[in-house]
């Protein structure tokens, strides 16, 4: 018998991959070997699958940065390039496709992908910006609110719009935009 967490594991695979809307249930049954009806005992309707597999997502990411937070808190600047460092290894692994089909057809998702970027960007991102900024790190001219809006919330657009990655190496680009707040 499958567990939910091997469930979950091959739906995120596959909704980051192909992007959710393109993953019927009856490709993920036949991946894991199992019929669709036994994907319905552990939730009601794609959606739930849907919104459960980024919950699981989101889940590990998090604590991913809250290790790096606890690692290196003596350097905020260092936890901000880190956090960003890490987000964008997750999303080089999805389909544009996953994140613009969250918001289009699966608005529960979406809203917790939004939620969770926000919390990311303005409790923990700004909590280490000021902090550096309390401690001389960042010109204290720097909005530090406009720069998390800039870098931050709008990551998804420059990582998949402008794919980025193909004009500059990634450490390049993560040195380059944080560099104007030190």
């Amino acid at each position: 018998m499958i567990t939910k967490k091997e469930l979950l594991s091959c739906a995120i695979n596959k909704f980051t991959q192909l992007g959710s809307k393109h993953v019927s249930l009856d490709e993920i049954a036949r991946t894991l070997g199992i019929s669709k009806k036994t994907i319905y005992t552990f939730f009601k309707n794609k959606e739930d699958l849907v919104t459960a597999s980024l919950e699981s997502l989101l889940k590990e990411y998090k604590e991913k940065i809250n290790g790096i937070v606890a690692c290196n808190s003596n350097d905020p600047v260092f936890c901000v390039v880190l956090i960003y460092e890490r987000g964008f290894e997750y999303l080089k692994y999805f389909k544009p496709s996953f994140i613009f089909g969250l918001e289009k057809y699966y608005p529960k998702a979406f809203r917790l992908f939004q939620d969770f970027t926000e919390e990311l960007a303005f409790t923990t991102v700004y909590n280490l910006l000021k902090e550096a900024k309390i401690k001389g790190h960042i010109n204290p001219d720097v909005n530090l609110r406009l720069a998390v809006k800039i870098y931050f919330l709008r990551i998804d657009n420059v990582a998949f719009k402008k794919r980025i990655s193909s004009i500059y190496t990634e450490k390049t680009f993560y040195l380059n935009t944080w560099l104007f707040i030190i």
